[in-house]
């Protein structure tokens, strides 16, 4: 996908989400978030949305201001829907006024902000909405090519050179000699071999043989390795090989709550 459906797939997924959560109760917990309400859920979502509008639409190097400038989410839950759409139009046009290659702020070390970010907020729209059906006992549906999209950045985020570099625990637990795991997406398009090495969690867009196999519908795959639904309660998806392996990886992937 490309920047501009990446965006047109945010709008749409932040609306439902929108709707969800308007004049909802705002001291609900979150169950695939465990430290977070919903507030903090509508907080973090459309927090997110603005610091990448400021990010994009002035062509930051650096995000320290965006940073300082971040505002709180309102806390009345009836502004919520307002707010939410608000946030994403805003997104969508920050985007429209760049192109591919405008120099923006990365933190993936790829050096190219603005098809990271666009990727990464379709990202947060289709696992966020996740926590927000799980918090409100809504029923949680994403097209299989978007679920690919989504399973795919989250993948790229892990095993990016910057996550690796600034969560040396991460680090530390996934370093490896070889061990491979391949994500495969069954109703979609869609395989990953991931490889542990000394220094990196090489990706690599391919199917291949590999230590562990886990398969599935790719939404059902992203609510797993995301962390958003146990394995053992997602009948969809099937691991061959080494299960302690996958285990392993998925107790690692500690970006619940980002």
């Amino acid at each position: 996908m490309d920047t501009s459906t990446y965006l047109n797939v945010v709008v749409a997924q932040t609306s439902t989400l929108a709707d969800w959560v308007h004049g909802r109760d705002a001291s609900a917990p979150v169950p695939t978030c465990p430290k977070w309400t919903l507030a903090d859920l509508v907080d973090h979502v459309g927090a997110v949305q603005r610091m990448v509008t400021m990010l994009v639409g002035e062509r930051m190097a650096e995000p320290s201001s965006a940073f300082a400038r971040y505002v709180p989410g309102p806390a009345d839950s009836t502004v919520w829907r307002a707010w939410l759409n608000d946030g994403a139009a805003e997104a969508k046009q920050a985007f429209e006024s760049v192109a591919e290659d405008t120099p923006v702020w990365d933190p993936s070390g790829g050096a190219a902000g603005v098809p990271f970010w666009s990727r990464r907020l379709f990202g947060e729209a289709c696992v966020h909405r996740a926590d927000a059906a799980a918090a409100l006992g809504m029923r949680y549906e994403l097209a299989p090519e978007h679920a690919v999209g989504a399973v795919d950045d989250w993948l790229r985020n892990m095993t990016s050179l910057g996550y690796w570099e600034n969560r040396p625990n991460f680090a530390d637990g996934m370093r490896g000699d070889g061990q491979t795991l391949h994500f495969h997406a069954t109703d979609a398009p869609g395989e990953w071999l991931a490889r542990r090495e000394p220094d990196r969690v090489a990706l690599e867009h391919v199917h291949g043989d590999a230590d562990v196999t886990v398969r599935g519908p790719a939404a059902d795959l992203l609510l797993v390795t995301s962390r958003r639904r146990p394995l053992d309660e997602t009948p969809g998806v099937e691991v061959q090989g080494d299960r302690a392996l996958f285990d392993l990886w998925i107790d690692h992937m500690d970006w619940v709550s980002d």
